[in-house]
């Protein structure tokens, strides 16, 4: 049966904020990898449209059929200072309808909420993009600085068709850029009680890599020692049972020195891991960072069930702390030993940039404003995003999708989770937030 609509928030009664994420729910643009996808044309004519009712000039770049980028640049009150990127990216990761509650491409309001595939990733805050802009261009003001503002197709899949294509053949679009704001920081998490709010000043890095195993085909009746699937199986229990040691960054110490004293503990005798969990529905993000994580993520292997295939292939997806990739390498070569192939599908570099300076001070205040007393602290994203692709261009990149969140929300559970949403009110505060913070940095 299909959801129903809260009366309290019909269609003309939207924000902006969410109308525009709602839309862009509706046009599926899911990115399934390795060159498959349907594409984000539609959401990007969507975004231009919303550009040129403003009166900029936005750019369209398609890197492939049907793989397209928007970037529009925005003069500031004063252009003497770094430029400003802005950007999100406008693919979504799968979504199977069956595991859903509601349509995943249906923009659901439901309950209070926005629900969808990218309610979270990342089309709430293209969302909040495209609504700031309107509030302070529509009022016939300028941002306080040039803002480069891009909405980036194939992020899910590292960026080869947006923002590293862009970044690449087109690095003009970003010149006099310093610094960047984009997805998976600035939202709210609940610490004993009391609310703070996490900003993204790093990344870790990401290298995803195919296992592959040869072995003997043959009947599958035949007693075979050489069996590519058992030999891909045992090299990859390896790798996904290993556990990566914690080692700290300079963010993740800082961020767990903020964690300990606002939940009044003993750092020297509550442990990394422990700290991590008290964060709630964030230790989920913050646990990860702490360490190196080698995931199994797909498997493929033989095409019949009497058929001793000579091919197994399984996909790991590794995220190591910015500065070790080549060492993670090196052990994963050890651990499925020299009979396994290993070929490197994508490689991208992690990020750590220092919580501290005029852009920072500015975040910190702006939702000072907006929420008094919550705390700011920093963190290191387990993830990435198109910030490794702008730090080619010496761009400094933050997480900064602001959002005050109920505490009983998963929030980090909705990134690539089943019944992806966010609240209608959350939308709100961000577009406030974000609004400001363009008038006044």
């Amino acid at each position: 049966m299909a959801p129903s609509v809260d009366s309290t928030v019909a269609d003309n009664r939207l924000d902006l904020t969410a109308e525009i994420a709602r839309d862009l729910i509706r046009l599926d643009t899911t990115n399934y990898g390795e060159g498959r996808s349907n594409g984000e044309t539609d959401a990007a004519e969507y975004v231009e449209a919303r550009l040129l009712g403003l009166g900029l000039e936005p750019q369209v770049f398609d890197s492939a059929p049907g793989r397209t980028s928007v970037v529009a640049r925005v003069k500031g009150r004063d252009s003497s200072k770094g430029a400003l990127v802005v950007h999100g990216h406008l693919d979504v990761v799968p979504a199977d309808p069956a595991n859903w509650s509601v349509d995943p491409f249906g923009g659901v309001i439901k309950d209070g909420l926005l629900w969808g595939r990218g309610a979270v990733d990342m089309k709430n805050m293209d969302a909040m993009i495209l609504a700031s802009l309107q509030d302070i261009l529509g009022a016939g003001k300028e941002p306080a600085r040039d803002l480069v503002v891009a909405f980036f197709a194939d992020e899910e899949a590292g960026g080869v068709f947006g923002s590293h294509y862009l970044v690449d053949t087109h690095p003009e679009l970003f010149a006099g850029a310093t610094e960047a704001i984009s997805e998976v920081g600035g939202y709210s998490i609940t610490l004993g009680g009391k609310r703070a709010y996490l900003l993204q000043t790093g990344e870790k890095a990401l290298i995803w890599i195919k296992l592959v195993a040869r072995g003997q085909a043959a009947h599958g009746s035949r007693l075979i020692h050489d069996n590519a699937i058992t030999r891909l199986a045992e090299a990859v229990a390896k790798v996904g049972r290993r556990e990566w040691p914690i080692r700290l960054t300079n963010t993740t110490t800082q961020l767990l020195g903020e964690l300990a004293r606002i939940l009044d503990v003993d750092p020297q005798r509550v442990g990394p891991d422990e700290l991590a969990l008290a964060t709630g529905t964030a230790s989920g993000f913050i646990q990860a960072s702490l360490r190196t994580t080698t995931n199994p993520t797909l498997l493929r292997a033989g095409y019949k069930h009497n058929v001793i295939p000579d091919l197994a292939e399984a996909f790991i997806d590794i995220r190591s702390l910015p500065g070790e990739e080549d060492a993670v390498l090196a052990e994963v070569a050890e651990l499925v030993g020299p009979d396994i192939e290993i070929v490197i599908i994508h490689r991208d570099i992690g990020l750590e940039t220092e919580f501290s300076g005029p852009l920072v001070d500015a975040v910190v205040a702006t939702l000072g404003q907006h929420d008094p007393g919550a705390p700011v602290l920093p963190y290191l994203l387990s993830g990435g995003t198109d910030n490794k692709a702008l730090s080619k261009l010496g761009i400094k990149g933050y997480g900064f999708a602001p959002l005050k969140l109920p505490p009983e929300l998963d929030f980090p559970a909705m990134f690539h989770g089943v019944d992806e949403r966010v609240p209608l009110d959350a939308l709100v505060f961000g577009r406030r937030v974000l609004t400001d913070l363009l008038s006044t940095y």
